[in-house]
C-alpha cells in the first residue's frame, strides 16, 4: 500500500492559530508549532512507511483514500499533522486529535494497530535520533513531597463530579476484575468490589487488622476493609477524594475504625500488618522507588503482607522509554512512570521485601476502560455543564482509548502482587 505524503516547503513557517481553540486553555492545541521543513518532512516520510505495514486505510486530506482493509484514519489537515509530529513527536499526534486535524471512526481501533507495532513504526537506524523528537520530564514535576502532591492534585481534583460521570456507584477508578466478557455497565460495580475483596484476602485483612491503605480513592477499599473490621489508615494527596470518602465513611459509620488522612506516604508513622495500594505505584517515578519500597518496610509489621495492583509495561520498553516524556504525562498524569514487574522485584530486594505472588490480569483493564469510555463519551453533555470545554472531552477521550488500547495490544499489563519480608511467604 502506497500513501500520499504531504511535502513540506522549503522553509520554516509560522505557527498556525486554530480558531476552535480555546488558545488561553489549550496554548500547545490551539497553535500549530513551527517545524522546520526537515523534521516536517522526515515525520511524512515515517509515517508513510508506517501506513505501509500496518492494517489502516487513510485519507490525507482531499487524496483518495489509501488501503483495501483495516480502520479508517481521515487526516483533514495534513499540513498541520505533520508539523505537529515533526516538532513533538508522539505529544503532537495526541495534540493533533485535540485540534480535530485527524479523525477516525474507531480510535480505540486505530490506537490499538499502533500500540501492538510501536517497535517498528520508526525504522532503526532512526530510532537513534529519538532525542530530536522526545522530550524531556519537566523539572518542575519530580516526585519530590511537593511536586507529587501538585501532580496528584492536576488530575485527581479535577472534579469529584466529573468522576462521579463514568465511574461505578462505587467511585473506583483503577481495573475491575470480571467473571467474563465481554462485560456490561451493571457488572462494574460487582467486578469492581470483586477486584478490591481479592486484594484484601491477599493482605490477608481480617477483624482487627491494621491495614495501611496508600491512596485513598474516593474510598471504597477503606469501607470494605472496615466491614471486615479492620482498623485502616488511608492516606491521600487529593483534598477533593479525601473529603469525599471522609463523607463515605462517617455515613457508613465507621468513623471510628477509619482515618482519611492527608499526608504524603512518606510522612506515614506506625506499623501495620497490612498494607494494600492500587495503582499508586504509576506516580511515584522512578527516582523515589527506593523510597517507596523502603516505606512499605518500614511500616509493615514483622509477618505482614503488601498487596498492590500495579500497572506494568515490560522491561526493555520501560527500559526505552524512561527519561520519554509522553502526551499522557503532559495532559493526564505530570511525573510518573509505569514500572516493569522486573523493575519492581529489583526496587523491592533492596528494601528487603520480596514479591511471593504475582498474577496478571491486563484484559480486564481493558474492558474496565471500555466501559468507563462510553459512559464519559454518552455524557459529554454533563461534562460540559460541569465547565469543561469540548478540547477537554476530546482530550479525555484520547486519553481514555489510547489506555484501552495499551491493554487491549498488551502493550501495558495489569498486576495484583503480594510482597513480604524476603524469607517470608
Amino acid at each position: 500500500m502506497k500513501a500520499a505524503v504531504f511535502c513540506p516547503d522549503n522553509h520554516r513557517e509560522p505557527a498556525v492559530p486554530r480558531a476552535h481553540v480555546d488558545a488561553s486553555r489549550w496554548p500547545d492545541v490551539a497553535t500549530v508549532p513551527h517545524s522546520s521543513p526537515l523534521r516536517a518532512g522526515v515525520a511524512a516520510w515515517v509515517v508513510r512507511r508506517a501506513l505501509g505495514r500496518l492494517p489502516l486505510r487513510v485519507q490525507l486530506g482531499g487524496a483518495p483514500l489509501t488501503g483495501d482493509e483495516g480502520f479508517v484514519v481521515r487526516v483533514r489537515d495534513p499540513h498541520a499533522f505533520f508539523r505537529r509530529l515533526g516538532a513533538d513527536g508522539l505529544i503532537g499526534f495526541g495534540e493533533s486529535y485535540m485540534a480535530r486535524e485527524w479523525e477516525t471512526d474507531d480510535l480505540v481501533g486505530v490506537l490499538t494497530v499502533l500500540a501492538a507495532h510501536v517497535s517498528s513504526l520508526v525504522p532503526r537506524p532512526l530510532q537513534v535520533l529519538r532525542g530530536l523528537w522526545a522530550h524531556r520530564h519537566p523539572a518542575g514535576e519530580r516526585n519530590s513531597p511537593s511536586g507529587a502532591r501538585a501532580n496528584i492534585q492536576r488530575h485527581y481534583d479535577l472534579s469529584n463530579d466529573l468522576f462521579g460521570l463514568f465511574l461505578d456507584e462505587t467511585m473506583t477508578y483503577s481495573a475491575a476484575v470480571f467473571r467474563g466478557f465481554p462485560a456490561s455497565w451493571p457488572v462494574l460495580a460487582d467486578a469492581q468490589r470483586r477486584k478490591i475483596d481479592r486484594l484484601l484476602d491477599l493482605a490477608e485483612v481480617t477483624h482487627g487488622t491494621r491495614l495501611l491503605e496508600i491512596g485513598t480513592g474516593w474510598g471504597e477499599l477503606a469501607l470494605r476493609a472496615a466491614d471486615r473490621g479492620a482498623h485502616v489508615t488511608t492516606v491521600t494527596l487529593s483534598r477533593e477524594q479525601r473529603d469525599f470518602a471522609a463523607a463515605r465513611i462517617e455515613e457508613a459509620g465507621h468513623t471510628g475504625h477509619v482515618s482519611v488522612e492527608l499526608c504524603d506516604y512518606r510522612e506515614v508513622r506506625g506499623e501495620f500488618d497490612a498494607i494494600v495500594s492500587v495503582e499508586m505505584i504509576e506516580a511515584v517515578g522512578e527516582e523515589y522507588w527506593p523510597v517507596y519500597f523502603d516505606t512499605l518496610a518500614r511500616l509493615l509489621a514483622p509477618g505482614g503482607r503488601v498487596a498492590l495492583q500495579a500497572i506494568t509495561m515490560a522491561h526493555e520498553r520501560m527500559q526505552a522509554t524512561r527519561d520519554t516524556y509522553t502526551w499522557i504525562h503532559k495532559y493526564i498524569f505530570p511525573g510518573g512512570l509505569i514500572p516493569s514487574a522486573e523493575a519492581m522485584s529489583q526496587a523491592a530486594a533492596p528494601a528487603g521485601l520480596a514479591i511471593v505472588r504475582d498474577d496478571a490480569f491486563g484484559p480486564h483493564y481493558a474492558e474496565t476502560l471500555r466501559l468507563w469510555r462510553e459512559r464519559f463519551i454518552a455524557r459529554a453533555d454533563d461534562v460540559e455543564r460541569l465547565g469543561f470545554d469540548a478540547t477537554f472531552i476530546r482530550m479525555w477521550e484520547f486519553y481514555l482509548a489510547y489506555c484501552e488500547a495499551g491493554f487491549s495490544a498488551r502493550y501495558l499489563d495489569v498486576h495484583h502482587m503480594v510482597l513480604a519480608q524476603a524469607g517470608a511467604r
